[in-house]
């Protein structure tokens, strides 16, 4: 199956990135591309409030992605932020909304970015539910976990996307940059791939520049996939890149037997918590 990362450099205009999207998406599609990825926030970068761009699900930036994948004939994923329901400090969610050849589905940030100085929560709103999502791949249909940024740190969402069937595990990233903030991302998304025996797509902002990047978790580019080995595929510089590459599920599912992290699990007790294994 072959994929697309789109590292793209979004600015503040919701309706520029859509057209940015639409752009990537069509050469993508003309590259032969079924699954097309964008970055965390490509509706609007962070380092600005958020609450003013948000729409919710069957709004029009919604719509226009639904659109611009209908028209490709490919299934994308984009990074978007709607109105948070029935929060009462009028937070917004950070969203996934995934769209196209039969899928239309969001995925709400779980992990929120509460690290290095910056405090998502306090406007954002967290999600509660791991997402997969089931696309037409060269020799039948694929299940695909999605992820947001900061997830890629926590192990058991990946593990709990391999249980739902996930072989390709998508990461959707606006990363904040800083010392060894970029071999952090690259070795993350390497370990969840040896972690769950799945090939792991991740797909980040570009860098846009020392100025913006002081306002908050920007991007620095480096968009990879790595093997269901850890190794690494395919990956992008610091500037905007389309990054084109074909997934061998089969070698990720010869990888799942021969390691068989994921057969080979086993429950042990937590020091600290009340719990009766069987």
């Amino acid at each position: 199956m072959r994929i697309a990362l789109a590292q793209i450099l979004s600015g503040t205009d919701p309706a520029a990135n859509l057209e940015l999207v639409a752009r990537h998406t069509r050469q993508a599609a003309e590259a032969g591309a079924s699954l097309v990825l964008f970055p965390e926030a490509t509706m609007c970068r962070f380092g600005v409030p958020l609450a003013p761009v948000a729409e919710p699900l069957d709004g029009r930036w919604a719509d226009g992605l639904r659109a611009i994948a209908e028209q490709s004939g490919v299934t994308a994923v984009a990074g978007m932020f709607r109105p948070a329901d029935g929060d009462a400090d009028h937070r917004v969610t950070n969203t996934l909304l995934a769209v196209g050849r039969g899928v239309d589905t969001h995925y709400d940030k779980i992990h929120l970015y509460d690290a290095f100085g910056f405090s998502e929560s306090k406007t954002v709103a967290p999600g509660r539910e791991p997402v997969v999502i089931t696309v037409d791949g060269d020799a039948g249909p694929v299940t695909v976990g999605l992820t947001l940024c900061y997830d890629i740190r926590f192990p058991e969402l990946y593990i709990a996307l391999a249980d739902l069937g996930a072989e390709l595990i998508t990461a959707h990233a606006s990363w904040g940059s800083g010392p060894g903030k970029l071999d952090q991302w690259n070795l993350l998304a390497r370990a969840r791939a040896i972690d769950t025996s799945s090939i792991v797509a991740a797909v980040g902002q570009a860098y846009p520049g020392d100025e913006i990047a002081a306002a908050g978790p920007t991007g620095v580019g480096g968009s990879l996939v790595a093997s269901a080995l850890g190794e690494v595929l395919a990956s992008a510089g610091a500037d905007p890149q389309l990054l084109i590459h074909d997934v061998d599920l089969e070698a990720a599912r010869k990888a799942r037997t021969t390691v068989a992290v994921m057969s080979n699990r086993s429950d042990f007790t937590h020091p600290g918590k009340a719990q009766s294994l069987r």
